[in-house]
């Protein structure tokens, strides 16, 4: 009778794991259990990933300079003004812009396009609170970073915002573990601002207008599909598409020098740019081929 006891609970215990596994088999079917956030694609940005400023109405620089590394163009209007003096950029010719444009709204389109789980709505959520891994993530309305956001992992980072994007004073995106701004997409529905200090990663493609407030830093593009771009005193710098800026570097925008990754950050001064070999006011370098060799 003991032995048959023993037998008889075990087998119920058995059976028990058997049904709490399934459970959550079915569970993670239906997307009610937490699990790794879905593989997301980067779209081509065809003769758009040639540009760090890609405008649709106007492209405007003030303040005391501005440095774009890549090129920077409007389509289909024809007003770039602040270049060369206040900021320094290649100009494209309207041909390449339109273009450009025409490619920009392909990639813009397949953003909207991509699938968002329901657990990757972050709508009421400040980014500058979060740690994210690679997937596709959501805003039903606004987005907003006030504080640090962190992307962590290799992989691909979509953020569909329905309306607007607004960054705070001296917030940031860091990039954490393998994740490069060149596989990051911000689709905003409306128009990007971003704050006064905010260090940014990633292609911003706006469907209305791009705003850089003062001592900005994107390292990425800032791609207005409908309006305006505008800066004023500004760093932004077109990370190779899929990678960082060569090597992996995504804080490098020197290409070449003596300090960490490759670059020479030591001798920056963007108040005085005079006495600065890099950042505003110096001499940028290249910022790395696609294929991530940084030559």
């Amino acid at each position: 009778m003991v032995r048959m006891g023993l037998w008889r609970s075990n087998a119920v215990r058995h059976l028990t794991y058997k049904v709490r596994f399934l459970g959550l088999v079915a569970l993670a079917i239906a997307g009610m259990w937490p699990m790794a956030a879905q593989a997301a694609t980067a779209p081509s940005l065809g003769t758009a990933a040639g540009f760090a400023v890609l405008g649709a109405s106007t492209v405007t620089c003030t303040g005391p300079s501005s440095v774009i590394v890549g090129d920077v163009g409007v389509s289909p209007g024809t007003s770039i003004t602040g270049f060369q003096t206040p900021c320094t950029g290649t100009l494209a010719a309207a041909a390449v812009a339109a273009q450009a444009q025409s490619d920009a709204l392909l990639a813009y389109n397949d953003l909207v396009g991509a699938t968002c789980p329901a657990a990757n709505n972050l709508t009421g959520t400040d980014l500058g609170t979060l740690t994210l891994k690679p997937g596709v993530y959501g805003f039903d309305s606004s987005a907003q970073l006030t504080g640090t956001l962190t992307l962590s992992g290799a992989g691909v980072y979509i953020f569909q915002i329905v309306s607007t994007i607004t960054t705070g004073t001296n917030s940031s995106v860091v990039m954490a573990s393998g994740a490069v701004c060149g596989n990051v997409f911000w689709q905003v529905g409306s128009s990007a601002t971003l704050g006064t200090g905010t260090a940014f990663e990633g292609n911003i493609l706006a469907n209305t207008s791009v705003t850089l407030v003062s001592g900005t830093q994107l390292n990425g593009r800032a791609i207005a599909l409908t309006g305006a771009v505008t800066m004023d005193t500004n760093m932004v710098s077109a990370c190779a598409a899929g990678t960082g800026h060569g090597n992996g570097k995504e804080k490098c925008n020197q290409g070449v020098g003596n300090g960490p990754e490759g670059c020479d950050p030591g001798n920056s001064n963007q108040g005085n740019p005079a006495n600065s070999n890099d950042e505003l006011g110096g001499t940028p370098g290249h910022p790395g081929r696609q294929g991530g060799n940084g030559k």
